[in-house]
């Protein structure tokens, strides 16, 4: 029997919010998403304050978030929603 599903597994990466970098060690990644950063994550980032009219920017740090996702698809030579063939 000849395969007609092949389903093609993709990764989502995701960034969270930027923090101070002492107050990212709890961050979490949202709802089935991985954390892959460690400690306070990845300090590749800005955060601001902003103080009556003056905008302050701080370096701050991230972490970074992946998820696996499975797409549903036909394998070649097969297609619409059954993955019938020729």
């Amino acid at each position: 029997q000849v395969k007609k599903q092949c389903d093609q597994k993709l990764l989502i990466r995701m960034k969270t919010k930027c923090v101070p970098c002492s107050l990212n060690l709890d961050t979490q990644c949202p709802a089935g998403y991985t954390k892959i950063t460690n400690g306070t994550g990845m300090p590749d980032c800005r955060y601001y304050l902003e103080i009556k009219t003056y905008t302050l920017f701080f370096s701050g740090c991230r972490h970074h978030c992946v998820k696996e996702f499975e797409q549903p698809g036909c394998c070649q030579g097969h297609w619409g929603p059954d993955c019938m063939g020729k």
